[in-house]
């Protein structure tokens, strides 16, 4: 993000990096699926017939348990009657009501739907057996203000296979750190409006990347549902840990929220001009940069721009996961991106952590073991999307930006014709050059080809050939304008820092009815 940051270095005060929310799951790996369970009741004789009994007993004993837990502490416990309450407005509430500023705050119990393993009739076979199923049991919460990673809560599945499911944030837990080193910091909600070290609070946030979460998973476990270590004591299992959502944010804080103000808008537009669905994908590494955009993937691919109560949201999705950026407290700019799927990303590891076995790149897991990993890619996300905002002509005038390719250049001593941009083919031709792909390998004649005729593979020979003639005439016109470098001893080209400011004004001019042109000049 070093371009963004040097552009608007004299209006930014700094920026931080790190997590903020972190959703793990905790799972009993033996109970997490009908044939382990199903081999779990065999080994404690526990018959398919019983198991409605056996499980009904176990729910009871961590009801109870967990009320005792609540009362323990002496924090409030709490029946919620519908799964619609807020629950995190709820425990703030009852944390200022009881002046609690750290440690836990208040236990709550409500029935949520989940998925979860129980036993019926197999009408094929007329046996029952252990199967998995929608239903509805009762979940309990724990809220608390953890004098180490802040706020955030735990919750306990009580029903087989007895799941927890933690949230923490990264900003909460950051708040902490600087708390313990007596940095001075402004903090809205989860998001830090200003901060005395910034480096500091770098080196703070960077630190949780070395965290031993299981450790940390397990002790906060054990402080909240105790219970969970005696429930099945004759076979205790220890939590599998897993990372079910994830989001890296990047917070460039700015001096003053006018600044910010002004220049969002045309932030958030520029992001939807330059970053198409299919270049956000590469943000997110999901398919090789010289690919097409796979015809599966098109109805599921999207980006939007949503009214918030701050401001714009920018949310550019690719299947689950995704990358946007908003304005939040006022004076941030907050690049986020969110992973939910961690089956296209790769992660240089053993395959089953098997000493014996050479490293390889593999799938990336959900589990915390490749959580580093994640912050990495998150990271570099981040930076490319700030990268790709940084060329936005923010200060200048159209004519100041555009008005020089509208005039006819020299290159080489050959003469380039002037661009048109109220012509469709130069229009067609700007946006070519804002497709986010060519930012990691460069384009080509080929790809420039392809752009101007999409069935130029199956064209013959002779049509293809001047296909490629005419691809190398546009190649030259844009090479003479400055809009595109040659790379070296290649034969592909870059979009220069001048072309992306070109096409992205021109483009968002474009789609502007002249009426709203007009009164904005006025």
């Amino acid at each position: 993000m070093k371009r963004f940051m040097d552009r608007y270095s004299s209006e930014v005060k700094g920026a931080i990096s790190g997590w903020d929310r972190l959703a793990f799951r905790g799972t009993q790996r033996w109970l997490a699926n009908p044939a382990g369970l199903s081999s779990f009741l065999s080994s404690q004789k526990v018959l398919l017939k019983n198991f409605k009994y056996w499980a009904e007993a176990m729910t009871s004993r961590l009801r109870k348990a967990c009320e005792e837990v609540a009362q323990s502490l002496g924090i409030v416990a709490r029946y919620l009657p519908s799964s619609a309450t807020d629950k995190e407005a709820l425990a703030r509430g009852i944390a200022q009501e009881a002046g609690i500023q750290e440690g836990p705050i208040c236990m709550l119990s409500v029935v949520e739907p989940t998925f979860s393993l129980t036993v019926g009739p197999n009408r094929a076979t007329k046996r029952l057996e252990v199967m998995s199923r929608p239903r509805k049991c009762v979940w309990i919460y724990f809220y608390f203000n953890d004098p180490e990673v802040g706020f955030g809560h735990l919750r306990l599945e009580t029903w087989v296979p007895f799941t927890i499911k933690a949230c923490l944030n990264g900003r909460h837990w950051l708040e902490r750190s600087l708390m313990k080193e007596g940095i001075g910091y402004i903090k809205h909600e989860n998001c830090l409006r200003a901060v005395d070290d910034v480096a500091r609070a770098q080196a703070l946030a960077d630190a949780q990347l070395r965290t031993d979460w299981p450790a940390l998973l397990g002790r906060l476990t054990d402080t909240y549902f105790p219970v969970m270590r005696t429930l099945l004591a004759e076979r205790p299992m220890p939590y599998y840990w897993s990372a079910d959502e994830t989001e890296w944010a990047t917070d460039v804080m700015f001096r003053n929220t006018a600044t910010l103000d002004r220049l969002f808008p045309m932030l958030a537009r520029h992001g939807l001009i330059v970053s198409d669905s299919a270049s956000v994908m590469r943000y997110l590494g999901r398919i090789a940069p010289e690919a097409a955009l796979p015809a599966h993937l098109t109805g599921d691919v999207r980006g939007d721009r949503r009214r918030r109560h701050e401001g714009i949201c920018v949310k550019h999705k690719a299947g689950r996961n995704s990358v946007k950026t908003y304005n939040k407290a006022g004076n941030v700019l907050r690049v986020e991106t969110t992973l939910n799927d961690t089956r296209d990303f790769k992660v240089f590891r053993r395959a089953n952590d098997d000493t014996r076995r050479e490293p390889a790149w593999l799938q990336m897991r959900k589990g915390v073991a490749d959580l580093e990993r994640r912050s990495r890619l998150s990271h570099a996300s981040n930076e490319r999307y700030l990268d790709m905002l940084a060329p936005c002509p923010t200060e200048a005038t159209f004519q100041e930006v555009a008005g020089e390719v509208c005039q006819p250049a020299q290159h080489n001593g050959r003469r380039a014709r002037a661009l048109n941009p109220s012509a469709t083919a130069d229009l067609h031709l700007l946006r070519f050059l804002t497709q986010g792909q060519w930012a990691v390998a460069g384009l080509r004649n080929r790809d420039l080809a392809v752009w101007l005729n999409p069935r130029a593979d199956e064209l013959p020979p002779e049509e293809r050939r001047r296909l490629a003639s005419r691809a190398s005439r546009h190649l030259f016109i844009l090479r003479a304008h400055g809009l595109i470098a040659r790379v070296p001893k290649t034969h592909r080209y870059t979009v220069t820092q001048k072309g992306l400011r070109v096409a992205a004004l021109v483009l968002a001019t474009s789609t502007v009815r002249a009426e709203e042109l007009m009164r904005k000049a006025a």
